[in-house]
């Protein structure tokens, strides 16, 4: 996951603009291969790339040290699933998907070696502690409230995606 990383950060695995095979560019974007379509897609945006690539780095670099090792592990493990769905629907070679599924059992095996700190670390995050439940009337209040603050931030999102536009898409 290193290696996938440091290639997006230097900006080596993709097509980036100014690196694109000639044979490529000269195909019409419909008869593009899915592998061409998706190689240049995904190179379009270095910002895109690098927090990608960045990501990858950070959690091979924690799957290093046993402390660390579960972070790491939940950092990579979106990351690998979003691989294998865009190598399933764009790729049309199969050994990257192979790869890919091979890193992300890998991944499942860490989860399962350490099962006993994973679970107690979920049973940790769900803990609710037993509160007050206070009265109906609180109740109503308190539900009117979210309800109210929920569409206040929808209205706010519509003023502002308005104004900014919701771009060509």
């Amino acid at each position: 996951m290193g290696a996938y990383g440091l290639a997006k950060v230097i900006g080596g695995q993709f097509y980036i603009p100014g690196s694109i095979p000639p044979e490529v560019e000269m195909i019409p974007i419909s008869q593009t291969s899915n592998f061409d379509l998706a190689w240049v897609f995904m190179g379009r945006s270095y910002g895109y790339m690098l927090y990608i690539g960045l990501a990858e780095l950070l959690g091979a670099m924690l799957l290093l040290f046993n402390k660390s090792k579960l972070i790491g592990t939940f950092i990579l493990i979106p990351i690998i699933v979003n691989v294998i769905v865009f190598d399933i629907f764009f790729l049309d070679q199969f050994g990257a998907l192979a790869s890919a599924f091979i890193y992300f059992f890998m991944l499942l095996i860490i989860l399962w070696i350490n099962k006993k700190a994973v679970i107690e670390g979920l049973k940790a995050l769900m803990y609710i502690k037993p509160s007050n439940q206070g009265t109906t009337k609180q109740k109503i209040i308190k539900y009117v409230s979210v309800a109210g603050l929920i569409i206040i931030v929808f209205a706010f999102n519509q003023v502002l995606v308005g104004w900014l536009g919701y771009g060509k898409g």
